[in-house]
């Protein structure tokens, strides 16, 4: 029934306007058997919330934002995708800004109090910024964090394993044999950390398997862009030994180094095995198909916004870290092409 209220539902139900208010907003626990007849009632009656009065009550502005370095880089954007279904699901509209990883952006993001009124509270994958920084800023907008900085427990964070990551994906070159195996997107610098820890994790597996750890071997590359990932690529094929594999830090760093290779007459993956990290879909359909440790981007959704809606109703409180699960998403660039 087009333009039921919350008066028609409780009458179909037969329950209370209070009650039915309850189910609605999630703000009083109720029975399951009332939740299950208001449920049934809000159903057949198609209601609908007025989300925009809702907020008004609340002082609410009924947005989020969303803030990443750049949104043109895949993994962001199949993230944002999943971000605005979870903020869906509970009634937020979400807007999107990216920082392009300057740092100055940053801060002004965080700083501006005119800025951070147009929205309840804010998702922010941060590049540059530091925790001090961080603990300085001027507004106090609700903040959960995305990404691999290194917070140390003072922030809402949610991320997934990069040292466990990087582990799984050169563990897996190892397992095939390979032991001449790159690396390629370390960043030896403050704001790295996501690098440096999947420099972590690839030392770990190379160590635990008895191989040694050539540091020729590791490339660093000063963003995870496709261009940078084939330069790289062209200088580990420079090597007077060149590598048998490559773990690259992200999905977009081995579509670059693949694309080298093959303009280099070296086949992959009988020649240099490769695997990237964030299971973008553009390397399902690169050629050939891409090995990845694929991070479950709907669940870094889910946690991110569930842990702010928290914070903005003062029901999280205390910082989180938040660990995502991934898995290895096994490809031709390791497998070889299946067999006709």
């Amino acid at each position: 029934m087009a333009g039921s209220t919350l008066r028609d539902v409780a009458r179909r139900a037969g329950v209370s306007i209070r009650t039915v208010s309850n189910v609605v907003n999630g703000s009083v626990p109720v029975s399951d058997e009332l939740r299950v007849r208001v449920q049934a009632a809000l159903d057949e009656l198609d209601y609908r919330p007025n989300l925009v009065a809702r907020n008004l009550r609340r002082g609410r502005s009924g947005m989020i934002a969303l803030v990443v370095p750049e949104l043109d880089v895949p993994y962001f954007a199949e993230l944002a995708r999943e971000v605005i279904t979870a903020a869906r699901t509970h009634g937020y509209v979400v807007m999107l800004d990216q920082t392009d990883g300057d740092g100055e952006r940053e801060r002004e993001l965080l700083g501006r109090e005119s800025r951070a009124t147009m929205f309840d509270g804010l998702l922010l994958s941060p590049l540059s910024i530091s925790a001090d920084e961080l603990r300085r800023r001027t507004n106090r907008v609700p903040v959960v964090l995305l990404g691999e900085h290194i917070f140390n427990g003072s922030f809402h964070h949610v991320a997934i394993d990069n040292v466990a990551a990087a582990r799984d994906a050169t563990e897996h070159l190892v397992g095939l044999g390979r032991r001449r195996i790159a690396a390629i997107g370390d960043q030896p610098y403050s704001t790295g950390e996501t690098a440096q820890l999947r420099t972590a994790g690839y030392r770990q597996a190379l160590e635990h398997a008895g191989l040694t750890v050539d540091e020729e071997l590791i490339v660093p590359t000063p963003r995870f862009h496709r261009h940078l990932g084939a330069q790289a690529m062209e200088r580990l094929l420079a090597l007077p030994e060149p590598p048998d594999a490559v773990f690259c830090y992200n999905d977009l760093l081995a579509i670059g180094a693949m694309h080298a290779l093959a303009r280099a007459g070296v086949r992959v993956p009988e020649d240099i095995a490769v695997v990237g990290v964030d299971g973008i879909q553009e390397g399902r359909y690169s050629s050939p198909s891409l090995t990845t440790v694929a991070p479950d981007k709907a669940a870094i959704a889910r946690t991110a916004v569930s842990t702010l809606l928290g914070v903005i109703d003062g029901s999280a409180p205390a910082p989180t870290e938040a660990k995502a699960p991934h898995r290895l998403l096994v490809r031709e660039s390791t497998a070889g092409a299946p067999a006709d």
